[in-house]
C-alpha cells in the first residue's frame, strides 16, 4: 500500500517551527514526510533537515517525498527519543526548529496488517517499529488481568475498562486472541449496549490504550521534550501536534516548566530550585479550522503547542 498521511495543521505548523531559512531542524516524526516536505520547500540549499521514524515504511515514503527539494535531507530510522545521540552522531550541537507530530499516521491506522486499526481486520500488531518484539498480541495475551485493566483505564480512559479486561482474559482462556476483529468483538460485548450508543467506537479507548503501551509513547515523551529544548538555538522553536488529552497534558505541563523560572512548592519564602526558564511558550494551543476539519475529520482531536528557545 502506498504511504498516505494527511499532515495535520500542516500551515500552522511551518509558520511556528520556521525561523533562519538556512538552518537546522527536526522532524522526530517523519511519517509520509508531509511537514518535512512543506517545511523543505521554504529551505533554502545551505540548511539541513533530519527525519526520525522508528517506521521502515516511513522512511521509504519520505525519502520519495523530499526527493528534489533543494535542502540537504538527512533520514534516520530511530526512535524521537534519541533525538540527542542522533544530533551528537551528527556532530551539530544546537538547531533552529525541532517538530513533533505525536500519535498514529493515517498509513498506519489504514494499512489492516498492521493492526493498528479497529475498523479493519488485520493481526494484533501495533508495533510502530516493526523490528522490536513486544506487539499488541503480546500484550492482549499475556498480561495479567490487573495489567490490562490499568492500561485500559490510564491509556484509555475507558469508563468499561474492568469489563473489558475481564472479557478479554475469559476469551483467551478458551483460544489465543490473534486479530483486530477478534479483540473489536470481545470488546463490544463487554460494553454494554445503552453505552454503545453514543460517544466514539467502543474499542477506540482500548485499541489506543494497547498502541501506546506497545509503543511506550507517553513514557518518553518528557525526557525527548526536555532534551528537544536543550538542543535548540536562541531563537529557535519547538513545535508538538498532540491528539489525545493524555500526550497533550504532558506537552503542556513539561513546555510550562521549561518555561518557568521557579518551580518550588508555594510557600517556600525563598527559591531552592535554582530552576531557569529556557523557552517562551503560547499561552493557548492551535486548534485546526473549520475548513481543515471538512477535509479531515481525523484532525478533529489536534492541538499544537509551540516554545521559543530564550
Amino acid at each position: 500500500m502506498e504511504f498516505h498521511h494527511v499532515s495535520v495543521l500542516l500551515n500552522e505548523m511551518i509558520d511556528n517551527i520556521i525561523g533562519d531559512p538556512n538552518g537546522v531542524y527536526v522532524d522526530c516524526t517523519l511519517g509520509g514526510g508531509g511537514h518535512s516536505r512543506a517545511l523543505a520547500e521554504r529551505l533554502s540549499d545551505q540548511a539541513t533537515l533530519i527525519g526520525l521514524d522508528q517506521d521502515s515504511d516511513a522512511i521509504t515514503a519520505a525519502v520519495n517525498k523530499l526527493e528534489g527539494t533543494a535542502c540537504r535531507f538527512i533520514p534516520v530510522q530511530r526512535n524521537f527519543q534519541d533525538i540527542g545521540n542522533v544530533l551528537d552522531m551528527l556532530c551539530i550541537e544546537k538547531v533552529d526548529g525541532i517538530m513533533f507530530d505525536l500519535g498514529v499516521s493515517s498509513y498506519q491506522l489504514d494499512t489492516p496488517e498492521r493492526g493498528f486499526s479497529y475498523m479493519q481486520d488485520g493481526p494484533l500488531d501495533m508495533r510502530m517499529n516493526q523490528s522490536q518484539k513486544q506487539s499488541a498480541y503480546d500484550v492482549i495475551n499475556t498480561y495479567s488481568e490487573a495489567d490490562l485493566y490499568r492500561i485500559i483505564k490510564d491509556y484509555g480512559e475507558e469508563r468499561w475498562a474492568k469489563r473489558i479486561a475481564s472479557f478479554i482474559v475469559a476469551s483467551r482462556n478458551e483460544k489465543p486472541i490473534c486479530r483486530t476483529e477478534e479483540l473489536v468483538r470481545i470488546i463490544k460485548k463487554a460494553v454494554p449496549a445503552g453505552a454503545r450508543k453514543d460517544g466514539p467506537h467502543p474499542a477506540k479507548r482500548t485499541f489506543q490504550a494497547i498502541r501506546i503501551e506497545v509503543n511506550d509513547e507517553l513514557g518518553i515523551l518528557k525526557n525527548t521534550f526536555e532534551t528537544a529544548a536543550e538542543r535548540l538555538k536562541t531563537g529557535g522553536r519547538i513545535a508538538v501536534i498532540t491528539f489525545h488529552s493524555l500526550e497533550d497534558r504532558i506537552a503542556k505541563q513539561t513546555l510550562k516548566r521549561m518555561a518557568t523560572n521557579c518551580i518550588c512548592p508555594p510557600g517556600m519564602p525563598v527559591c531552592t530550585c535554582n530552576h531557569h526558564a529556557i523557552l517562551k511558550v503560547s499561552r493557548h494551543a492551535i486548534e485546526p479550522g473549520d475548513k481543515e476539519l471538512e477535509c479531515n475529520p481525523r484532525a478533529r482531536s489536534a492541538k499544537l503547542r509551540v516554545g521559543i528557545r530564550i
